[in-house]
């Protein structure tokens, strides 16, 4: 499969394939094909006149692309869909094999033959298939080969049957062109501009009244309970396999780095540069003349202009080692920055030069470029050594839960209680090993997990994984008002000051309706912003988010009001018009491409549904089953 061919060896040499975007679009059978083809081995999945669809390529696809598919379908894991759903997401997996299977066997129909040169010209532009020479290397090609446990014939065969893939698709896929009409009518519509005024009320501003008396703070306190409660906490054991945990772990040998740090002299000991304007004559004579010229006027166009049809050059960034002549080198690099020479007698002629800056070599230490180059290393060798660790990290979980990682994969292990929002109940941040969207990942699935649940391995962010187990839930409970009372006071205090801008921005609101046109008000820290203008093409973050829930519909002289976590605002529009030009040429270029390319991507995917018509795919339940077992999800349906 071309798209595990992507995964194992490089995301972006596909990546020019724009033609495999269509199978996403392609419609084909449905549960009635699965059932009424039930004569297929275990081992092959689907057929497609004389293509294979194999149950081992299935299961392959189905282990890289059932955790997207189930994190869409809002679970954490695949084993936390049920068997029918799993066989479900198997079959439209399948599906976009066997719509890629009709292109192929289209392609066999028509006596399509990809040249063996083309298949070895693709194969040898592959950057992961290149050694440090930049060409093909044959020890770099068989290495990744026995660690992906991949045949040659299998890699040619998969390279050239997606050159089959783009020569039958491409060409009408990218043959494909809009009318100028159509691109008009969207120009239009996204350059459609929109001039508001709007203020904003921000609740905070507002005066903060006194406190009232125990009975409005009870009665408040009896109205918003859900405000007034210890939040739940929950004791998690965490196991955090990510590229930072891992990262410390990998080494490299000392040996290995002092030879990178010698190959790469010229990346740490950069030499001295100096930026050199200089012109070359023929005589004494003419040289000198520049030089004076050049002397009182300091101007480089100057001494051109003086020097006529004579060679002239800038050189910024010049090391010696560039220039050929050993005496023009030794003069240049041994004079100071912003002095115009005298004539230099040089083996081409006379030379005349300024020196306008010099910037000094650079000599990194060893021991400075060592940790760099370790770090580099590292950054490189992280995403293999997570892959080659999952298997192990996965083992050890199933075997002994979360009680026992070993201490060479690099996952970290910390248990502790924490809430919803990743705080200790003493209020301070649980120190979970990660951070960003991963710790929001890991927080997520803590309270999201049952307790006493079995651990299994998460995919999150960044190509980081985790596993959690929840210990304890100490449910949330209400707090007495006794304790809960500063609180109390802090939420009535907020909600008044809130009260407050809202009668201010009501006010403002109806009188803009009635006059439509933004007046201006009295409210505390109110803020008025007029002329803002944005378009569907040039959108203008300046502008609330609230607020463009209406704008774009709304005429001149309507009014809106809307609110967020921390103000009101109010706003009028004031004008819409169509630019003349509606857009740069540059932009409407970029648009006709991009509506070209979708067309094309529908012809294409027309095309593939023609063809699942003319030659319906054979569906093997039992190797759809045999799939889903090698891949580790079960087999069967209930």
């Amino acid at each position: 499969m071309i798209s595990y061919l992507r995964r194992v060896f490089v995301e972006s040499w596909l990546g020019r394939v724009t033609a495999v975007l269509v199978f996403l679009a392609f419609v084909g059978w449905g549960v009635g094909d699965v059932i009424g083809h039930m004569d297929e081995g275990h081992d092959v999945a689907a057929r497609v006149g004389k293509q294979t669809i194999t149950a081992g390529s299935l299961a392959s696809a189905l282990q890289a692309e059932l955790p997207a598919a189930a994190r869409q379908a809002g679970m954490s894991d695949p084993s936390q869909l049920s068997p029918i759903m799993r066989r479900q997401m198997a079959l439209q997996i399948l599906q976009r094999l066997t719509g890629r299977a009709e292109v192929l066997e289209a392609a066999r129909n028509m006596g399509l033959i990809i040249p063996d040169s083309a298949v070895r010209d693709e194969i040898f532009s592959l950057p992961n298939f290149k050694g440090a020479n930049g060409q093909f290397d044959r020890a770099t090609f068989n290495a990744i080969l026995q660690q992906r446990h991949l045949t040659e014939e299998h890699v040619i065969q998969l390279v050239r049957d997606d050159l089959t893939v783009r020569a039958v698709l491409l060409p009408m896929a990218e043959g494909a062109s809009v009318p100028d009409i159509m691109v008009r009518r969207f120009i239009t519509f996204g350059a459609r501009t929109h001039v508001v005024d709007f203020t904003r009320i921000p609740f905070a501003a507002q005066p903060t009244l006194a406190a009232p008396d125990d009975k409005a703070l009870r009665r408040y306190y009896a109205n918003h309970p859900w405000l007034f409660r210890v939040p739940e906490l929950r004791h998690a054991q965490i196991v955090v396999l990510s590229p930072q945990t891992v990262a410390d772990t990998l080494t490299l040998d000392e040996n290995r780095i002092k030879q990178i740090y010698e190959e790469q002299g010229s990346r740490f000991n950069t030499p001295e540069t100096r930026d050199v304007q200089l012109i070359t004559l023929p005589t004494q004579e003419q040289a000198q003349s520049v030089s004076s010229i050049w002397r009182t006027s300091g101007d480089w166009a100057a001494a051109q202009k003086a020097a006529g049809n004579a060679a002239s050059v800038d050189m910024p960034g010049t090391s010696a080692a560039a220039i050929p002549s050993e005496i023009l080198r030794k003069a240049i690099f041994s004079a100071p920055a912003g002095d115009v020479s005298t004539p230099i007698k040089t083996e081409a002629g006379w030379a005349v030069f300024r020196v306008s800056n010099i910037k000094p070599g650079q000599v990194t230490p060893y021991d400075t470029a060592r940790g760099q180059i370790l770090d580099e290393y590292r950054k490189a060798a992280t995403p293999s050594a997570i892959s080659e660790r999952l298997r192990p990290l996965q083992d050890a979980i199933a075997a002994k839960g979360l009680d026992a990682i070993p201490d060479t994969l690099g996952a970290v292990a910390i248990s502790g209680t924490l809430n919803a929002q990743g705080l200790t109940a003493e209020g301070t941040p649980a120190p979970i090993p990660a951070s960003g969207a991963v710790r929001d990942a890991i927080i997520h699935q803590i309270f999201s997990q049952k307790e006493g649940a079995p651990p299994f391995l998460s995919e999150g962010p960044d190509n980081s994984w985790f596993a959690v187990v929840v210990d304890t839930v100490k449910p949330s409970a209400p707090l007495s008002f006794e304790a809960a009372r500063p609180q109390v006071l802090a939420a009535w205090q907020a909600e008044s000051r809130r009260h407050a801008a809202d009668l201010a921005a009501t006010a403002l609101y109806t009188a803009a309706k009635d006059k439509g046109a933004l007046g201006s008000t009295n409210a505390a820290g109110a803020q008025t912003t007029r002329g803002a203008a944005f378009a569907l093409a040039t959108p203008n973050k300046n502008i609330p988010a609230e607020l463009m829930t209406a704008l774009p519909t709304m005429k001149p002289g309507q009014a809106f009001m809307a609110e967020d976590d921390n103000a009101f605002f109010v706003a009028v529009v004031t004008r819409v018009f169509v630019p003349n030009p509606p857009a740069p040429e540059q932009a409407i270029s970029k648009l006709r491409a991009g509506l070209s390319q979708a067309v094309g991507e529908d012809i294409a995917a027309s095309y593939i549904n023609a063809l699942s018509r003319n030659t319906p795919p054979r569906i093997s339940q039992a190797g759809v089953n045999t799939a889903l077992a090698e891949a580790g999800f079960g087999g069967s349906t209930p």
